[in-house]
């Protein structure tokens, strides 16, 4: 398969972001490490600038925006960390930025949002439902519309994580990686294939609402009904006039996992008091899958910890264990 974001696309991207992204840590986990008889490392996307590794396809695609395109705003629909990316890296170039969110965005992730001096449309109970208003705008206003996942610089930009994993830790032979829409299963798995063609890259997903397993399961893009998950930045659909992540997620990752809501805190509490770290429920569904056994690596591992941005009350319930009314 000729790749639609190939490794230039990614390494022109890192050179393009380089002065306005963190190179983030990748970090050895002595206990995820013990517990499976492999080296396990964890790439800590929790510790970018605004939380999560959605920075980097957001500004790669900003920069590659002409003047003229910044300037008659820009607009995007998210679950919350992309629309925080759009909106930093829009602050940062002086630029306008409308998010439109649904209801189920987390109210941290909205204020996070607000903060940056975004509008803020909050549209319907799924980001299909956000989509109608993104649409709407760039029809009746011309705004310019930075696409959460299914964009070639978007994509090249989440490579880049991928870029730096192989460069770290070149002897890898398993990354573990979350997977909604595909923007960064897609960007990473071109990476690593192209670095490291012997590694093997998993997506993980959630069990309620997984967009790209069903479209797998049904051999086409196709609709899921988006629900409460803990792994809410993973909720929403791939588009049924997806473009690019859907063929290169299924040409490219080796296999797909799905975890529970239960696995999922057990994540969630395990990074906090095993790792001393908070991580979201989307970043911790490589670490869920590991503790659950659904996946046994036989070489070194890297889990992409994709972000942090959960709920403080609601990290607080997982981590005391007082998470019956949390989990959906």
């Amino acid at each position: 398969m000729t790749m639609m974001v190939a490794l230039q696309d990614i390494e022109a991207a890192r050179r393009r972001i380089a002065p306005n992204v963190l190179r983030t840590p990748l970090r050895l986990s002595q206990a995820l490490s013990q517990r499976t008889g492999v080296p396990v490392h964890l790439k800590l996307e929790n510790h970018q600038h605004t939380g999560s590794f959605k920075l980097r396809g957001a500004t790669n695609a900003l920069l590659c925006l002409d003047e003229n395109a910044r300037l008659r705003g820009l607009v995007t629909a998210s679950t919350g960390n992309h629309g925080r990316a759009v909106a930093h890296a829009a602050k940062a170039m002086g630029a306008r930025a409308t998010i439109c969110l649904s209801a189920l965005v987390p109210t941290n992730k909205v204020e996070a949002i607000r903060s940056l001096g975004a509008d803020i449309r909050i549209v319907g109970h799924s980001q299909d439902d956000a989509m109608l208003e993104v649409e709407r705008l760039v029809r009746d206003e011309g705004m310019c519309f930075i696409p959460p996942f299914d964009d070639a610089d978007v994509i090249a930009g989440q490579g880049t994580l991928g870029l730096e994993v192989a460069d770290d830790l070149p002897e890898t032979a398993l990354v573990l990686v979350p997977l909604s829409g595909g923007g960064l299963a897609s960007g990473v798995a071109a990476a690593i294939k192209s670095r490291l063609p012997a590694a093997k890259v998993v997506g993980v997903s959630m069990e309620r609402g997984a967009a790209m397993a069903a479209s797998f399961a049904a051999g086409r893009p196709t609709d899921v009904q988006e629900v409460e998950t803990l792994a809410d930045s993973l909720g929403g659909g791939i588009g049924l006039d997806n473009r690019l992540t859907f063929r290169m997620c299924r040409a490219l990752l080796d296999d797909v996992i799905l975890v529970s809501e239960e696995e999922i805190a057990a994540g969630i509490r395990y990074a906090a008091l095993i790792e001393g770290m908070t991580v979201e429920g989307a970043g911790a569904v490589g670490i869920s899958a590991l503790l659950a056994g659904k996946i046994k690596p036989d070489g070194p591992t890297v889990v992409i910890v994709s972000g942090g941005n959960i709920d403080p009350a609601t990290h607080r319930a997982i981590v005391s264990g007082l998470d019956r009314g949390v989990v959906p």
